[in-house]
């Protein structure tokens, strides 16, 4: 065949004489020459004047070329289409590589491309080529392409004197060499490597396609010259070929390039060192790049360098065992393409034949998702091209001949439909137009009536659905119901951003970025594959989640961070996974709790205690003791104590937080909670240290000890970030010794078995520190003994103690040791607080510290609590004056004193009342931002989100409102301050 025998055609509007259409908008535009020449191959050669026509009808994008050179349709009209095109394939091969014409190279590089996109378009669009052949000869035109741009770039280097020169080897890739000779390149010896991937690395290249890159190189096998950086070159070569290739002039474009399917793109550079991509793919690859490195070829370069680093990326790719893990992290990566607008049902306007139901990607998925769970064992499967790895599923026993036949029709149909849709406007589309007359026009650009082309389209996009079900039975409720979800790759999808902007989230590409991060295996808790497979499963839900919550990129940016510290995140996954209700706490817990959303994260079991019944049950201080107890008298050495405690004190913690949030319980129950279990830790801390010393020291016959708990935890108003003021008194005859083979007097001993309590409750271990510990309220503060007598706090209360110190002793009650010693400590505190005392001077030294607390400490700050004029402070110093004052209200908590002191006439009930209900707000607040945050609490620097949440869950509409409530209770809280103490 001397000239191609066109086969069918586009079809033209309104039943237009094709040789008229050409006559009007072709050759009325040429030199007399050629337009004699083009009626001359009209008239000789069946329907190719209704083929010219009908590309000048519906294509802008070959329009332009044939208007601009219409030699170029007479050498397709006339040649021999495979000798053509290899003629066109020599000259893009032949464009010189001297480093003063990069002007020429460009301009000869997109001219023969479009020459070559014209040739391929029209061979096409008549049916000369089938799509085998199609996609061929675009795949050896971008081969041929970046190999030139290659050797342009790599003779810039050498002349720069980066690069020294090399001889000039026979290239290996027989895409130079069919039919013309050997090509001789300087890139084979380079050390540089360019792999395609995708249809570019499969051989079946798009129309107007991306080509997808990854530029590797060896720095040991680079000839760079003395002083130079192996990497930096690499990277100038790169940019070099991208510019050359890539940017946009009068003449187009040669190829768009993309270099994001390279590992972790957002963070390496554009070209990875061998040994760098091999350690990732290695340590953190992706189901997805296993699939997409399927279709990867050495195209340009050091070929024989790519084939080896393909050849060792085998046991990346391809397992041994059949892999049925992949197939669900596909499937969910699947169904999130599934959700993109428009793609939900099979639709004809508008349907994306690629990502659509129905569609490319389905095939594709089909296949691709089958040779990586087989193709381990069976090498037959580890081809690249789509519709002979149908055949060799079927030869294999693994699909049917049907199901053959059905997608090899469809893929054929729907890769012609879509190069057609590629042609129009030399765009990288798969979208069919939107509206019904623009797919009318369209379809006769495929060669169908408009009836046709639906009935066609809709059939093959049915058949594609219905065996893709087969191997992907279901899809995700909530990933439906989120919208467009898609992460996979290594671009921003813009109906992904639309439906996270839809979602809540205020900056969707730092979000999608953020997950990428997280496939990329850049969080330390999803660096194995079955961490990466679950979280894809699980990601649409935790997104519908987070986008509940209060805010939904704090809840994102706070489980980032998680994942970064935590170990590993399987566990918590699968838990979050199976639990709906649990999942939305969890992503409320994220946006506003940080303190409990790391507690989640580090100690993932935890979360096993909200889905036990129990939780939604009071459980009063007997029973909370009583399952601490129970099992920390499993812990059989003094190490395992300490880490179970540790365990258990943030489990136990979490749960009080999560009640109050859950609103199971009040704020103010959650500090008596708090208060009982770090009474039960104190005792089995206590427990476990007499027992060591005892074990080293001996027993203090007829001696007796407690702690003396004071502050919020006398007070039984604890925190989740309260510390323990304690202090440890004991009684003992004088002189007695130890009984132990190392005997100790009795100061020492109670100086050890304190030391030692301290450390058991405060020292850090690999799981935590239990509680911070203050012994300063002591007698003589840090300057007297650890331990005190009974005898020793007794003299010390009695002439050297000051009003404060009295004033923490109204708060004072033990808390752990001997039970029967209780009564005795008791009664020496019964002695001080009940001491008549002059109660102007007891306000005037209430008073001087007040001022002295404002002076060095400020109180100013509306949001600071305690230490605001008008605060929990202010308060409690009330509290305490009443406490010393008046012998009815001693040994009473705050609150109890508030209420107490109108009953026996100390207070006015006004005034009472006031007092009580700003102490529960104080109170409820603090308790409440002690939950949530961890570090110092400064309510001016949060976020208006959490300001909003937090109004709302103490029952106010606004912050506004909040503020507004806060600074009229302290007010009121001053003005009786000063009633009271002034």
């Amino acid at each position: 065949m001397t000239s191609p025998d066109f086969q069918h055609t586009p079809k033209l509007a309104n039943k237009q004489s094709p040789l008229k259409y050409c006559e009007q908008h072709l050759l009325g535009t040429c030199d007399a020459e050629t337009s004699t020449k083009l009626r001359e191959c009209f008239s000789a050669t069946p329907l190719s004047a209704q083929l010219v026509a009908g590309c000048l009808s519906h294509s802008p994008f070959l329009r332009r070329i044939i208007v601009h050179n219409p030699t170029l349709i007479l050498a397709s009209l006339r040649l021999n289409p495979n000798a053509y095109f290899a003629t066109l394939l020599s000259q893009l091969s032949d464009i010189p590589k001297e480093t003063d014409k990069t002007e020429t190279q460009m301009r000869l590089l997109r001219r023969t491309r479009n020459a070559i996109a014209l040739h391929i378009a029209l061979m096409d669009c008549g049916g000369v080529w089938g799509l085998e052949q199609v996609v061929q000869t675009l795949t050896q035109t971008a081969d041929c392409a970046v190999q030139v741009a290659l050797d342009i770039a790599l003779e810039a280097e050498v002349k720069a004197g980066r690069l020294k020169e090399h001889p000039s080897p026979a290239l290996s890739n027989p895409l130079f060499r069919k039919g013309r000779g050997e090509l001789q390149s300087k890139s084979a010896t380079s050390g540089i490597t360019i792999v395609a991937m995708g249809k570019h690395g499969a051989g079946e290249l798009n129309y107007s396609s991306d080509i997808d890159l990854i530029a590797l190189f060896d720095p040991s096998q680079m000839p760079v010259a003395q002083g130079q950086e192996p990497q930096l070159i690499a990277i100038k070569i790169i940019q070099h070929i991208v510019k050359l290739l890539d940017q946009h002039t009068a003449d187009g474009h040669v190829f768009r390039v993309d270099l994001r399917l390279r590992p972790d793109p957002a963070s390496t550079p554009v070209a990875l060192s061998i040994n760098a991509a091999f350690s990732y793919y290695e340590t953190v690859g992706q189901n997805w790049e296993r699939a997409a490195m399927i279709k990867a070829r050495a195209v340009a370069g050091d070929i024989a360098l790519g084939k080896t680093f393909l050849s060792d990326l085998k046991p990346f790719i391809w397992r041994k065992y059949f892999d049925y893990a992949a197939i669900a992290d596909i499937h969910a990566m699947k169904r999130q393409i599934y959700v993109h607008k428009g793609h939900e049902t099979i639709a004809i306007e508008g349907h994306d034949i690629k990502l659509g139901r129905g569609g490319i990607r389905e095939i594709e998925f089909f296949v691709q998702t089958q040779q990586l769970i087989y193709g381990g064992r069976r090498p037959q499967l580890r081809g690249k091209q789509t519709l002979h790895m149908l055949q060799e599923l079927q030869v294999d026993g693994w699909i049917s001949q049907n199901a053959v036949d059905d997608l090899t029709a469809a893929y054929i149909f729907l890769r012609t439909i879509e190069h057609r849709l590629q042609m129009l406007n030399d765009e990288q589309t798969q979208r069919l137009p939107a509206s019904q007359t623009e797919l009318d026009s369209f379809a006769l650009f495929c060669g169908y009536t408009a009836l046709n082309f639906r009935k066609t389209l809709l059939k093959h996009l049915t058949n594609v659905e219905h065996h893709y079900a087969h191997l992907f039975e279901s899809t995700d409720d909530l990933a439906s119901q989120a919208g467009s979800l898609i992460f996979t790759g290594t671009q921003d999808d813009p109906d992904t951003l639309k439906t996270l902007e839809r979602m809540g989230f205020a900056d969707p590409p730092l979000l999608t970025e953020t997950v990428r991060g997280w496939h990329f295996g850049r969080r330390k808790a999803v660096t194995t594959a079955r961490a990466r497979e679950t979280l894809t499963e699980l990601l649409p839900k935790l997104l519908t989640a987070f986008s509940k919550s209060s805010d939904p990129d704090a809840a994102l940016l706070a489980f980032d961070s998680a994942l970064s510290k935590m170990p590993a995140a399987v566990e918590l996954f699968a838990i979050l996974g199976k639990n709906p209700a649990l999942l939305a706490l969890f992503a409320e817990l994220l946006g506003n709790a940080p303190r409990l959303a790391n507690i989640v994260t580090m100690r993932p079991h935890v979360l096993d205690s909200l889905l036990d019944p129990e939780f939604t049950k009071h459980q009063d201080s007997i029973q909370i003791k009583q399952r601490i107890d129970h099992l920390l008298a499993r812990t059989t050495s003094f190490e395992e104590f300490l880490n179970q405690a540790r365990e258990l004190a943030y489990a136990e913690r979490f749960l009080v937080g999560a009640r109050v949030l859950s609103k199971m319980i009040d704020p103010i129950s959650a500090g008596l909670s708090h208060t009982v279990i770090a009474e039960a830790f104190i005792e089995q801390a206590l427990r476990q240290v007499r027992i060591e010393i005892e074990h080293r020291y001996g027993v203090m016959k007829g001696a007796k000890m407690a702690i003396l708990g004071l502050g919020k935890l006398g007070g039984r108003e604890m925190s989740a970030a309260s510390d323990l003021d304690i202090i440890v008194i004991y009684d003992a005859l004088e002189g007695c010794l130890s009984n132990g083979e190392r005997p100790l007097s009795a100061s020492d001993y109670y100086a050890r078995i304190t030391q030692r309590l301290v450390s058991a409750l405060s020292v850090p271990t690999p799981r935590g520190v239990l509680y911070e510990i203050d012994l300063r309220l002591r007698p003589s503060g840090r300057k007297g003994p650890v331990a005190v007598s009974l005898q020793g706090f007794a003299s010390y209360h009695a002439l050297e103690a000051e009003t404060w110190e009295h004033m923490a002793l109204t708060r004072a009650r033990c808390v752990a040791g001997d039970i029967g010693f209780f009564a005795d400590v008791n009664a020496v505190i019964d002695g001080v607080i009940s001491r008549p005392r002059d109660l102007a001077g007891l306000a005037q030294d209430i008073r001087t510290m007040r001022n002295l607390v404002a002076d060095t400490k400020g109180d100013l700050d509306v949001f600071n609590l305690k230490l605001a004029r008008g605060g929990l402070l202010d308060i409690e110093f009330i509290a305490q004056f009443l406490g010393l004052g008046f012998a009815d209200i001693q040994h009473q908590t705050t609150g109890t004193v508030l209420l107490k002191a109108v009953e026996v006439g100390v207070l006015d009930k006004g005034d009472s009342a006031r007092l009580h209900e700003a102490w529960v707000f104080y109170s409820s607040l603090e308790q409440i931002l002690r939950i949530c945050l961890e570090e110092k609490i400064d309510l001016n620097a949060t976020r208006p989100s959490f300001k909003k949440w937090l109004a709302q869950i103490m029952g106010l509409p606004n912050f506004c409102v909040l503020e507004a409530h806060l600074k009229e209770l302290q007010k009121e809280v001053r003005s009786v301050f000063l009633r009271v103490a002034g």
